[in-house]
Order: C-alpha cells, then structure tokens, then sequence
C-alpha cells in the first residue's frame, strides 16, 4: 500500500475482500469477484493498493475506484446486459 495523501485511510486485500477503513470511522469491505478488473489480480497485485485523496488505485491492475463511488457501493461492477 502506498499513501499518496495525508488522510488516514489504510487498504488491504485479505480472502477476497478489499478492506477500507476511512479517518471518519466508516469501514467498507466489499469482493473483488465484483470487479472485472480486481478478480484477476493476484494476492500481491491486489494488495499494491495506492491511495490518494480521491481513492484507491491497483496500478498492476490498471483499476481505479473513488472513495465518493465505494461509499455509494459502486466497486466497479460487471456491466448488466
């Protein structure tokens, strides 16, 4: 994980599941098999997690998520045909 803002906001990748847990308190966890993108990653790619004040950023996976975007539940999900 690489801080690329002054906010305390730590993300991890643990069985599945990217972890957030925000300076306010509020906690978000959600699948990465929602996340076209995330659910090929490897442990090691989905735990290189950068986090700016806008979000979070997997750069070996070339996916990018906004923290506006999680607290609403958008994870980046599968398109719905």
């Amino acid at each position: 994980m690489n801080i690329l803002t002054t906010n305390q906001i730590r993300a991890t990748y643990s069985e599945g599941y990217i972890y957030v847990a925000m300076e306010t308190g509020v906690e978000i966890k959600f699948p990465v098999d929602k996340n076209p993108r995330l659910c090929v990653g490897t442990p090691a790619q989905l735990n290189h997690i950068e986090i700016s004040p806008c979000g979070l950023h997997w750069p070996d996976l070339d996916e990018d998520l906004s923290f506006e975007g999680l607290v609403k539940g958008d994870f980046g999900q599968f398109s719905k045909v």
